[in-house]
């Protein structure tokens, strides 16, 4: 597997997905190295399209109190030619939300049991 070994390969690959028509990140983060690239996207929509073009298969979701407000962070990751790329959406979220806290995509219904 080849690595992305320079900045105009990394960000060719947010070129590509802005080309296919997807929202640009509003924050870009590229380490040193190539390694490792971080995208913050605006809502929800933006984070399932962008996780879908780069074909993210591992979620995680994390709450925490920042300052009063609750806000949920929802990461989506791949390793892609050697760099770790990560997906991020922060939403505050209300205590009327808690339901919404419980599952990992709160777009999909739970299943009936």
């Amino acid at each position: 597997m080849t690595e992305l070994a320079t900045r105009a390969q990394a960000f060719g690959l947010i070129a590509d997905g802005v080309a296919a028509g997807l929202t640009a990140p509003w924050r870009l983060y590229l380490a040193r190295g190539c390694r490792y690239l971080s995208l913050s996207v605006g809502d929800r929509d933006e984070w399932n399209a962008w996780r879908t073009h780069l074909g993210c298969p591992e979620l995680s979701v994390r709450v925490y109190d920042a300052g009063g407000e609750i806000r949920r962070a929802s990461v989506a990751e791949v390793m892609l030619e050697g760099c770790r790329i990560s997906v991020e959406l922060v939403e505050e979220v209300s205590t009327e939300d808690l339901e919404r806290l419980l599952v990992a995509d709160p777009l999909v219904e739970p299943e009936e049991r």
